[in-house]
């Protein structure tokens, strides 16, 4: 059974203005589809060729493990997004941030600061780790599942997710996210599961 890229949550023309479709030929037509093409030849001819591929990130090491877990967290990454998002959420997941960081910007504050943060490669999250949201950061391709975290959402601060939009101003690229991307429906649905 060979992993598949699966398909974008929207047109690749629909994020922009924010992020535009020559970023998304690159990042989810090149980027991610070489973590599939890569992980596929890594595991023909063994135990992990017909292993899902979260039973593959929790069991593997080095190359095996960068390219599944790249795999999940940009299939992640991209429902983390959605055309008309951003802005502060209501409902269950309001009263969660509430809950967890006292209010919708210092969540904002520290979401951004760990984003900003991460040095070099890597990702930042909002987490449910058991006992309320949190935020955390993972370099390179490390994910919260490897750390008993459920991801609810992330931002992928990897040079390749922004540089043809915002070259090398990652604080704009994480404002913009924030401000006008976040699908809050996608962040619920993971807090229901």
């Amino acid at each position: 059974m060979a992993f598949e890229l699966p398909p974008l949550p929207y047109a690749k023309d629909a994020l922009a203005p924010h992020i535009s479709e020559e970023t998304l030929e690159y990042h989810y037509g090149k980027h991610h589809q070489t973590y599939v093409t890569n992980l596929n030849k890594m595991v023909e001819g063994t135990d992990f060729e017909n292993s899902s591929l979260e039973e593959v990130i929790m069991n593997s090491e080095a190359g095996v493990f960068n390219n599944s877990a790249q795999i999940w967290n940009h299939t992640f990454y991209w429902s983390s997004m959605a055309p008309d998002g951003g802005g502060a959420p209501t409902g269950e997941v309001a009263d969660a941030i509430n809950s967890a960081f006292g209010s919708y910007d210092t969540f904002v504050e520290k979401f951004k600061e760990a984003a900003t943060t991460q040095f070099g490669s890597g990702w930042a999250w909002l987490v449910d780790a058991g006992s309320g949201l949190e935020i955390m950061k993972t370099a390179n391709a490390d994910l919260p599942m490897k750390h008993n975290a459920k991801a609810l959402l992330t931002i992928d601060v990897w040079e390749h997710a922004y540089y043809i939009d915002f070259r090398n101003a990652r604080p704009n690229y994480i404002g913009t996210f924030v401000d006008s991307l976040i699908n809050w429906d996608f962040v619920a649905a993971n807090m229901a599961s």
